[in-house]
């Protein structure tokens, strides 16, 4: 039975690793990963249960400099999930320099006086662990941290180990969620994002930034085959030519192994169909960036 549970923002600049940390606290994939920046857009919860706690992640699109409405959104969902919170996970690379984003969520962090732990990711990278000293040396002066863990959220080193830190920090109270949930994101959602993430997987550049994905139909069959039926939206009729690809293999390519992926989330066969459509400059359009699922809370 669940004797303690409590929120924990987890923040941190672009591609610092941040969603790869959620799924190795959850056990399983609740958000998507690429090697690029700015992949999570929203604000998602992992949910973990843990003996008598559960925590409740909350995974957030890295700190960047805002070039569009959509980055606005984006960096507005950061600064408010870093409020009423129980703890915040402050996740950075080991690198001994504090830079402009991990600034401005150190001021937030002071601003709201909540406990705070510095988990300093990609530790398994560094070929000497005395640089991990300096690392460590630099963000003290920066902030008085109450707990500093290194962690690779990869190889799952010292994930364990932050999650006991982490428990410390967890009120008395029932728990938030029901005890099969592992994410707050409802199955459309989960769909959208990953057909997203294999766009982001394979294509180059800007064209994968330039993208959304809506889901127009999910529907449960009787025979357990589930429909889903997407459409992704670019911002140029180039990028859909490129989306699309030759004899529309990449299309394909993407569709295939997004199918692939919603299998293993849902648990039973998807039929997927994708179509491609150019909205142009929607992620200046602030309708179209809330009929695509970014709104503020």
């Amino acid at each position: 039975m669940i004797q303690k549970s409590g929120i924990i923002t987890i923040c941190g600049r672009p591609n610092v690793g941040k969603s790869t940390l959620t799924n190795a606290f959850v056990g399983e994939k609740v958000a998507i990963v690429t090697n690029k920046p700015q992949t999570t857009r929203n604000r998602i919860c992992g949910i973990k249960n843990r003996g008598e706690c559960q925590f409740v992640f909350v995974d957030t699109p890295g700190l960047h400099r805002a070039r569009t409405r959509l980055g606005d959104y984006m960096v507005h969902v950061v600064k408010e999930s870093v409020a009423d919170v129980d703890a915040v996970l402050l996740l950075v690379e080991p690198i001994p320099n504090v830079g402009e984003p991990e600034q401005q969520l150190i001021a937030r962090i002071k601003t709201l006086g909540c406990p705070a732990v510095l988990a300093i990711n990609k530790a398994d990278t560094l070929e000497h662990k005395e640089k991990l000293l300096e690392v460590i040396q630099v963000y003290s002066a920066a902030h008085s941290f109450d707990e500093v863990v290194p962690i690779s959220a990869k190889t799952g080193q010292g994930v364990k180990e932050l999650l006991d830190v982490l428990e410390g920090y967890l009120p008395e109270g029932p728990q938030l969620f029901p005890e099969e949930m592992t994410s707050d994101q409802p199955e459309r959602q989960m769909m959208a994002e990953i057909m997203r993430e294999k766009l982001l997987l394979l294509l180059d550049k800007e064209i994968p930034h330039g993208t959304a994905v809506e889901i127009t139909r999910f529907a449960e069959r009787d025979d357990e085959l589930v429909e889903v039926e997407a459409t992704i939206y670019c911002e140029k009729n180039s990028h859909k030519g490129i989306i699309i690809g030759k004899g529309g293999a990449m299309l394909k390519k993407a569709s295939t192994l997004a199918r692939q992926d919603m299998e293993k989330f849902m648990g039973t066969k998807v039929f997927l169909k994708t179509w491609v459509k150019v909205k142009e400059n929607w992620r200046d359009n602030p309708a179209a960036i809330q009929n695509f699922g970014y709104r503020k809370e």
